[in-house]
């Protein structure tokens, strides 16, 4: 009896050792593609439209869009690791957005940001669209953090909402990111889609260059070109995030909100709605209401 006991006892000792591992050689494998990508995009970090080592992809499929940033960040991983992995954090970034109203993270089990999403300009927030994210933090060791936001359901058939972040360490002062954004769509999101993009998102244009007419860039329009806009007012957040870090916690959230105006200002022709003023008042109005719960 003693045998088969410590037999069992071995057995479920290899079971909870698996679990343990399990996490932690996923988490090298995406670490060590993260690495690989980095590698693979130097020429890009390089030389780019954006000014600074970034690249911005985006794809199509049926149903689904997803657009991808890279970027390499003069901040610790450290910095970005400690800075990424709380849901309130996360509402300070989401409502740099043009389109989130308010954020409210929930500290239950499983985590969530529950968001008030809405028209780019000022508006009430009874009319903002209800959206509701899970947020999870996938990993964090040493050298890899990847956090996971995801909302089964969006406003007009909009679907499946997945924000993925991960990073990885490259010196002691500077770290890669990698974000995704995506979500899936339906009937009545892709007529509105293609409403927006025939009347007032007529003339608007994302960031990939597809050619060169007259010795300037022609850039993706469309729906990837709406894509792309939205994926890089997400990332821009981060980063002003990020840039306000270590500032005094009074002066953070005025910091965060004058640096996300100022990036999104240097991509005009892609980024700018309003004027900064407008922008910063509005701001401030949303974020002393979420303040307030």
């Amino acid at each position: 009896m003693s045998i088969s006991l410590s037999a069992r006892a071995w057995r479920g000792a290899c079971f909870a050792l698996a679990l343990v591992l399990a996490p932690l050689a996923a988490s090298a494998q995406d670490a060590a593609a993260l690495r690989a990508r980095q590698a693979a995009l130097a020429d890009k970090f390089a030389s780019n439209q954006f000014g600074k080592p970034l690249v911005l992809e985006s794809t199509q499929t049926s149903g689904d869009l997803k657009g991808d940033v890279y970027a390499i960040v003069e901040h610790p991983f450290a910095m970005v690791q400690q800075a990424l992995q709380s849901p309130d954090h996360w509402c300070d970034i989401l409502i740099l957005h043009l389109n989130v109203k308010r954020c409210k993270a929930s500290s239950g089990t499983p985590k969530t940001l529950n968001l008030s999403v809405g028209r780019k300009f000022d508006q009430p927030i009874e009319d903002a669209y209800q959206l509701d994210f899970a947020f999870r933090v996938a990993a964090a060791t040493p050298d890899y953090l990847q956090v996971q936001l995801s909302a089964d359901e969006g406003p007009l058939s909009t679907k499946n909402y997945r924000i993925q972040v991960e990073s990885v360490p490259i010196d002691a002062r500077r770290s890669v990111i990698h974000m995704s954004y995506a979500y899936g769509y339906g009937f009545a999101a892709r007529v509105a889609m293609q409403t927006y993009l025939a009347t007032i998102g007529s003339q608007k244009v994302g960031f990939t260059v597809l050619d060169r007419k007259d010795g300037k860039p022609v850039y993706q329009a469309g729906v990837l070109g709406l894509l792309e806009r939205n994926t890089m007012r997400y990332y821009l957040a981060i980063e002003a995030y990020l840039s306000a870090y270590d500032a005094p916690a009074a002066e953070q959230a005025e910091r965060r909100i004058r640096q996300w105006y100022t990036s999104t200002e240097r991509y005009a022709e892609q980024l700018h709605e309003m004027e900064q003023n407008e922008y910063l008042e509005m701001k401030r109005k949303e974020m002393r209401r979420q303040q307030q719960g």
